[in-house]
């Protein structure tokens, strides 16, 4: 970030808080896998907020302001936006603190009820934030996320070719996700997405929010890049999250707990596709460090949904037989 760009961002800020520059002090507060970063802003008073910077010709912060408006109108736990510059790409935040969820996973009972409560907040999310207003997750999107994979996990980075079986288990986790209740999706429902600030979860980073499947922000948290949960676990986190949506009526009554399990695993395969896509992508077209050593954990999570969709046996011998010796073999050529 130039000096330039730091001196409007601290001159904004100032601005916006009726106070000269040098009446502020900005320090880093972290970025994440986007162009934005972030800074905390520390007033005369010792309260604190938080400046993003978005540069406008790298990211689209329209979005998450129409979106974090909506929602914190909605009484949902969101960073408040005092102010927003999108011309500039400077916005003004509540200060959440520094304790994402995962820094509460210290011990197995903790990680059980930190998990717990984030599907209850994701609960209020699905209940309260109103879908109609969000880009459609459609079949077009759901299957773009998919072509990631193809494109830059396998033909750009492994230089493999697209397996035969392909083409049915895309088929096959595209119709899952639409045949599901639409909802409010967060679409990146992941522990370092939810900060705990006074004892309240708060969601952050809603930017790239549709409206789609019901499962969706059930396997981000429960699939993510944290733990890897047994087969049991799994069933139950989802059984939970299950009964919950069918009492406050987000699944209808038809809906039996076996059919909703098979479409979180199918929607599991498909986002752990997804993100082995994105995860090349970050690091071959946007020169990100530190994904590839992710690979092994999201293939892991692929193989654990494979395993229960049985008519996809020939997809997931390739996964086990083709892609996880190549994935292996790729990395190992890379620490040389």
């Amino acid at each position: 970030m130039s000096s330039s760009r730091i001196d409007a961002l601290t001159q904004w800020a100032a601005e916006q808080n009726g106070l000269n520059s040098g009446a502020i002090r900005l320090s880093r507060a972290g970025g994440d896998a986007s162009f934005r970063r972030y800074f905390r802003l520390t007033l005369p008073c010792g309260s604190t907020r938080i400046v993003m910077d978005a540069p406008p010709t790298q990211e689209d912060s329209t979005p998450f302001v129409a979106i974090g408006k909506r929602w914190y109108a909605a009484k949902l736990p969101v960073p408040h936006i005092y102010a927003a510059d999108l011309d500039a790409g400077f916005l003004l935040l509540d200060d959440l603190g520094d304790t994402p969820l995962q820094a509460l996973f210290t011990d197995e009972a903790r990680i059980q009820q930190s998990h717990l409560d984030a599907l209850s907040l994701l609960a209020k999310l699905q209940n309260h934030a109103n879908p109609a207003a969000l880009p459609p997750y459609d079949a077009t999107l759901l299957n773009r996320e998919l072509d990631l994979f193809p494109e830059w996990c396998l033909n750009n980075w492994l230089s493999l070719s697209t397996p035969a079986s392909w083409d049915e288990l895309r088929g096959h986790l595209v119709e899952q996700a639409l045949n599901q209740p639409v909802v409010s999706v967060h679409r990146d429902y992941d522990a370092m997405n939810i900060m705990v600030h006074n004892q309240q979860l708060y969601m952050i980073d809603f930017q790239d929010a549709v409206a789609g499947p019901i499962s969706y922000d059930v396997i981000s948290l429960l699939r993510g890049r944290y733990c890897r949960f047994s087969q049991a676990q799994f069933m139950q986190f989802v059984d939970s999250f299950y009964r919950q949506a069918r009492q406050d009526g987000r699944l209808p009554r038809h809906v039996s707990n076996d059919e909703f399990l098979i479409q979180c695993q199918a929607m599991a395969a498909q986002r752990s596709l997804k993100v082995l896509g994105i995860f090349c992508r970050l690091t071959l077209r946007d020169a990100k460090q530190g994904y590839l050593s992710r690979l092994p954990h999201f293939l892991a999570h692929l193989e654990d949904s494979l395993t229960t969709l049985p008519q996809h046996s020939e997809f997931a011998e390739w996964v086990s037989g083709t892609l996880r010796p190549a994935i292996a073999l790729r990395l190992a050529e890379s620490t040389l």
